[in-house]
């Protein structure tokens, strides 16, 4: 049965990550384990999507507990979605991050810490998709916490530990949220699985639900980078090696997504707090666009881009219909490929172009042409230039928000082909001055007035250098891009899946069901 394969996704990199810290002094068997489990999970994750699709929701009762008492864990299609999609990202960036250990003598990922560490990050973010209770999820949370606070220092240069702190800061104080609002949901339903709170929360005074509701998404707004409190993101994830960049970039924020999706379809469903989740989902487009195309760094205006295309999700969440959450799960799969491809491709600009700064390069075009294209396509890709799949998904959230025809839906429409067009504009400033600007140009020193004005990263110190960029680290980054471009390519199968998660999570009776059976 499809159920006894759930608990494999989180105790395979479990034990992964245990066997890599025993490893630590054999880099290959370390890099053959991690690479292992990785593509046992994905290959776990594909069949279950496969099986709960002909066989329902697949529920495992940690320790033979029964719902509420015990410990659940549940995979449903848009669970197992997303940990197949995460587990293949964090395979490929696993290669790129071996390549890069490989040439730099593992300077900046060091892979006795690297890969227990980047292991126990897998294990958290697959708890996560697949916990099916609130406790159980913020365990999830704490144990990505951990893990991404070791990446993201890796290295210990003073701008790595100053956007640790930064990061660490954050993400416990989202934690007390969450953990506040797990001790609020117990004491005002008697229980923390998720498929039981959504039966008893009904009863509950209607400014009860309201402040439960309020907390927890605060808390996962937090980790999803939802304005207001997406100010701790551009500043935390570029100082990291490129690798860790790559994998924050494209799932630590869906994995607040995710709960925010749980949030509002199973536990709290309704229109409570749709104009509210619009005018965010508005500001988070606005906001972090305006950032983006202030900059000059490239893995500052990528991070940038990360949070209003944030936007884009929280504005399909908000509509809430079956056509907004199948074009919103749709988007998040790719979200989570094309970040994380571009931030890798920004980590082979750095290494064949010595520096991430567009006021500091210039003719890659012609020095390295394989490079252009990787960069081109995935860029198009985001900013939405048809076919691809960035402007399948954002035609279906503003085809949902059109019919849902509300003046706030229009705005939030209007504000998202405004960031569609300027992240357009944004990328393409990078390739006409890192890429088409010919070398002779930049050293000429004539810069125009809105170059000139771009905004730096705070935490470069001067100097640029070339580093040796192995073929793997190319050959990774080419085959990220190929799966991009694939989503266009099964556009169709890949839709269905998304529709048949989004019916799963708009009616989540079926989800409560297999969780609970007849208990309440």
């Amino acid at each position: 049965m499809s159920a006894n394969l759930v608990p494999l996704v989180v105790g395979l990199p479990l034990l992964g990550a245990a066997l890599t810290l025993v490893l630590g002094r054999n880099t290959r068997l370390q890099v053959l384990v991690s690479t292992v489990v990785l593509t046992a999970v994905a290959v776990i994750a594909a069949i279950l999507l496969a099986r709960v699709g002909e066989e329902g929701t697949a529920v495992v009762r940690v320790g033979g507990w029964e719902s509420p008492i015990g410990i659940v864990l549940v995979a449903d299609r848009l669970s197992a979605l997303m940990v197949l999609v995460s587990a293949v990202v964090l395979l490929g960036v696993l290669v790129f991050a071996v390549g890069q250990g490989l040439a730099d003598e593992h300077r900046d990922t060091p892979v006795s810490i690297f890969h227990p560490t980047y292991m126990i990050l897998a294990t958290g973010l697959f708890n996560a998709f697949v916990a099916g209770d609130l406790f159980n999820m913020f365990v999830g949370f704490e144990v990505l916490l951990a893990a991404s606070y070791v990446l993201l220092t890796l290295g210990g240069t003073g701008a790595r530990i100053r956007a640790g702190v930064t990061y660490i800061i954050v993400s416990l104080i989202s934690s007390v949220f969450f953990l506040s609002a797990i001790a609020l949901v117990y004491g005002a339903t008697g229980t923390v699985t998720i498929a039981n709170v959504a039966q008893r929360v009904a009863e509950l005074p209607d400014d009860v639900q309201l402040l439960l509701h309020l907390m927890l998404l605060i808390a996962f707004g937090i980790k999803a980078a939802v304005f207001p409190v997406s100010f701790w993101l551009p500043d935390s994830y570029p100082t990291a090696p490129a690798p860790v960049t790559a994998v924050f970039a494209g799932l630590l924020t869906k994995v607040g997504v995710y709960a925010i999706i749980r949030t509002e379809t199973v536990m709290f469903p309704g229109d409570v707090l749709e104009d509210f989740l619009m005018v965010l989902a508005t500001l988070t487009l606005l906001i972090g666009i305006a950032g983006a195309i202030a900059q000059a760094d490239i893995k500052r205006l990528l991070s940038f881009t990360l949070v209003s295309h944030i936007g884009y999700m929280i504005f399909g969440i908000a509509i809430g219909t079956e056509q907004a959450m199948t074009a919103t799960i749709y988007y998040v799969v790719h979200h989570i490929t094309v970040q994380t491809t571009l931030f890798l491709v920004v980590g082979l600009i750095e290494r064949m172009g010595g520096a991430t700064s567009i006021t500091r390069l210039a003719g890659l075009l012609k020095a390295f042409p394989v490079l252009a294209v990787l960069f081109f396509i995935p860029a198009l890709n985001l900013g939405g230039i048809p076919p691809f799949s960035g402007f399948l998904g954002k035609v279906g959230l503003f085809q949902a928000g059109v019919e849902l025809g509300t003046p706030l839906s229009y705005i939030a429409i209007a504000a998202g082909a405004a960031t569609s067009l300027l992240t357009l504009y944004a990328l393409v400033r990078v390739w006409n001055l890192a890429f088409w600007r010919s070398r002779e140009e930049m050293e000429s020193g004539h810069q125009s007035r809105l170059v000139s004005s771009l905004q730096e990263d705070p935490d470069y110190s001067g100097g640029t250098s070339t580093r040796t960029t192995p073929r793997i680290m190319i050959a990774t980054t080419a085959a990220m891009v190929v799966l991009s471009v694939a989503l266009t390519v099964v556009a169709g199968p890949l839709l269905e899946i998304s529709a048949e998660a989004a019916r799963n999570v708009i009616d989540p009776s079926a989800y409560i069901e297999a969780v609970m059976g007849g208990a309440r």
